[in-house]
């Protein structure tokens, strides 16, 4: 069995994001004070008392709304409901129990799970605020009183929480999951993907671009091996990110491309590449990241001979410094080639964590240096004394010379060459640090 889940759920604006940025102990969630902030699931790692969970904050629920947004919030929140294990109703002891409020302890009593009512910004220590005992009206047992902002009272609605678990499983798993990122600017068809591959409305899907802001976990499993992946807010150009709001998702993104294995780079087939799109796979390539790109909307391309070849040799010119990635095209609408991401993010991830002997880089080494002389300068010649391993994801080599002044950077892209050329590494970005070995006076 997984870890339990905790949702958070609760009407707009009354914390839930701050108290899963203090339980979760990061600052992952979006926290602002504007109603509707938080659109999608967002899951946590957490810990208490020795027993590990997921924390799933949500938007909040707004009954009887006629908005979209908060249709589709609603919606969310429902599915984060249906999933949890135990769920946290956060109301707000200042504004006092609302009739939203009731609605909201209405549709979860009628899920039937355990629910812990969490009364949130009792800021103040002492005796309780005269509202708090109102809270007892929702029926859904005794509540807490907790301070998002502080952290008064969460170590008593963590043990509440903890109570209502089910039983410890002896045999916890490591975490072989692969981690996916799915990137790429707003509106590429990534929340899409993600639906096509989990079979199941898990993101909000909407032709508003920015409608995902935050960065999603969603667990698959199929007979290629087990996968994390990660949804992300379309990043938007620096000069269009005029809100705090925007300014957190693109800061998700980055995070996100950072804990994943595996970055899965959307570029939209009716647009090509565009200016955002190298910004973007720049980030993950920067990151040393392994990388797909994956050209979506491919059901839209009027076809003729050689078309997926032309657009491929478009894709390779405007991202020339990614030439290791694999171009695949797929329709996230229509799910044509989505089958044969699988195969290929195992690929390349197997790719990234390649360890290669010392040995067998010297081999290579001496082999490249006898085909092309490396460079001189005013009767100084470059002498490269070995080369080996350092670290994987991406795969690091050092090499050990008499001069690093000499190693040009041209000769560095050679040997790059070269070693993609006899070992593959294929999908993944190579880091090669030059060393200079001390003995001044060798000459050549």
């Amino acid at each position: 069995m997984g870890k339990p889940i905790v949702a958070i759920v609760g009407r707009p604006n009354v914390g839930k994001s701050m108290l899963f940025n203090k339980l979760t102990g990061r600052r992952m969630a979006i926290v602002e004070n504007t109603p509707g902030v938080t659109r999608d699931r967002i899951y946590g790692e957490c810990d208490w008392n020795g027993r590990a969970f997921r924390l799933v904050d949500t938007g909040g629920i707004e009954p009887g709304t006629d908005s979209d947004m908060l249709k589709f919030m609603r919606r969310q929140a429902e599915i984060a409901i249906e999933t949890a294990d135990v769920i946290i109703m956060v109301t707000d002891v200042t504004v006092g129990l609302t009739a939203a409020d009731s609605e909201v302890a209405t549709m979860l009593k009628r899920a039937k799970k355990p629910v812990v009512v969490a009364v949130n910004k009792c800021d103040r220590v002492g005796a309780p605020d005269p509202e708090f005992y109102a809270f007892y009206g929702l029926g859904l047992g005794d509540p807490i009183e907790v301070s998002a902002i502080h952290g008064h009272g969460t170590g008593d609605l963590l043990d509440a929480c903890v109570e209502q678990f089910p039983p410890e499983e002896d045999d916890e798993a490591e975490d072989d999951r692969i981690k996916v990122a799915i990137i790429g600017k707003p509106n590429v068809g990534k929340s899409s993907l993600l639906n096509q591959i989990l079979g199941q409305e898990r993101v909000i899907v909407s032709d508003v671009a920015g409608t995902t802001r935050d960065a999603i976990d969603s667990d698959f499993e199929n007979e290629f091996g087990k996968y994390c992946f990660i949804d992300t807010a379309g990043m938007r150009r620096k000069s269009k990110v005029d809100d705090a709001i925007e300014k957190y998702s693109n800061l998700r993104t980055v995070s996100a491309i950072e804990r994943a294995d595996v970055c899965l780079i959307l570029i939209d087939a009716v647009e090509g590449v565009t200016e955002q799109d190298t910004k973007i796979a720049g980030l993950a390539h920067e990151a040393g990241k392994a990388s797909i790109l994956v050209v979506n909307k491919w059901d839209l391309i009027d076809k003729e001979t050689n078309t997926m070849d032309k657009m491929t040799d478009e894709v390779r010119r405007d991202l020339s410094y990614m030439t290791y990635a694999p171009v695949l095209f797929l329709s996230a609408l229509t799910g044509q080639r989505v089958n044969k991401l699988y195969q290929l993010i195992n690929e390349v991830v197997a790719q990234s964590a390649m360890r290669i002997s010392t040995g067998m880089l010297n081999n290579v080494l001496e082999d490249a240096t006898a085909r092309v002389q490396p460079p001189s300068d005013k009767g100084r010649r470059l002498k490269i004394y070995y080369m080996t391993q350092v670290g994987v994801k991406p795969p690091h080599f050092v090499a050990f010379c008499n001069d690093a002044r000499l190693f040009h950077f041209s000769y560095q892209r050679y040997l790059e060459n070269q070693l993609r050329a006899v070992f593959g590494l294929m999908g993944t970005p190579i880091k090669l640090t030059i060393r200079q070995k001390g003995d001044k006076n060798d000459m050549d």
